[in-house]
């Protein structure tokens, strides 16, 4: 069943009011934010395009951003710095935030908001943890992670009963190969403890930066199964007394506003071939 509202290509909506919302407008609103996550289809070069476009579109009503990255984790903090100040190249960008091991799509896709970055002076944040904490935690619970091995993490907020739902619905709900029959199932415990380490990780590396006197914006480069329905890091974000943070997400169909709490606005793909792959020299 859908709402009727036509969200036609180029254009802003708003799912909780099922209206359009102009470009100039709702930025202005997630100006005033102190944090606007942009969710990602990783390997989608359209979508991170649209992200380097909001990016810009925010810098030019504030000049105090920064922009944090799932892609690193917090440990090469000091390697997006150098980038940023221009003390590297792209190849020993990657190589020294060590881009094949910790992330491994194509670095084209994420260049440009890099360089983005760089050329007007934005800090550059790593909002990720250590990969084997997150799967410590999965096996073993937070409890047994010793406190000096958590990353600087605190402990997540659990996750609510339609978070997990709604987990277990984007990892293909039940399936004859799957011993987690539904979304409460203490089977799935696993898998939502590490999906909530990350959640968690990025909303303390982003509240690190939120929490200080005169504040950026903190644009955040997350996955948007990290924040729909405000889920995840939002839902992390908030129990760390951050309250005022805005989910934007793309989409490729014109009715975003059938769920009216997927996020605080969606912005409407043109589809193919643009996602298809990096712009083609003529």
């Amino acid at each position: 069943m859908t709402s009727g509202m036509v969200h036609d290509a180029g254009s802003w909506i708003e799912p909780a009011t099922n209206s359009i919302v102009t470009h100039g407008d709702l930025l202005a609103r997630m100006a005033r934010q102190q944090v606007v996550l942009l969710g990602e289809t990783h390997d989608r070069y359209d979508i991170h395009r649209w992200q380097m476009h909001v990016c810009a579109g925010l810098l030019a009503l504030r000049q105090d951003i920064a922009v944090g990255f799932e892609m690193f984790p917090r440990r090469v903090q000091p390697v997006l710095d150098r980038w940023v100040a221009g003390e590297l190249d792209a190849t020993t960008f990657l190589l020294e935030s060590e881009w094949d091991r910790v992330w491994r799509f194509d670095p084209a896709l994420y260049l440009p908001i890099f360089e983005f970055c760089r050329q007007f002076r934005l800090p550059m944040l790593a909002l990720n943890c250590e990969r084997p904490l997150v799967a410590r935690v999965g096996k073993e619970g937070w409890d047994a992670i010793p406190v000096d091995e958590r990353d600087g993490l605190t402990p997540a907020k659990p996750a609510s009963a339609a978070h997990r739902r709604h987990l277990f619905t984007l990892t293909g709900g039940a399936r004859p190969d799957r011993d987690a029959k539904s979304g409460d199932d203490p089977a799935f415990d696993r898998f939502v403890r590490a999906q909530q380490t990350w959640d968690r990780a990025f909303a303390c590396n982003i509240a690190r930066f939120v929490d200080r006197p005169n504040p950026p914006l903190v644009v955040g480069i997350i996955g948007r199964g990290h924040m729909e329905h405000g889920h995840g890091t939002p839902f992390q974000l908030d129990d760390l007394g951050i309250s005022r943070c805005a989910v934007l997400l793309p989409s490729d169909t014109e009715h975003a506003a059938d769920q009216p709490d997927l996020a605080d606005a969606v912005f409407r793909l043109p589809g193919p071939p643009e996602r298809a792959g990096p712009l083609a020299s003529p």
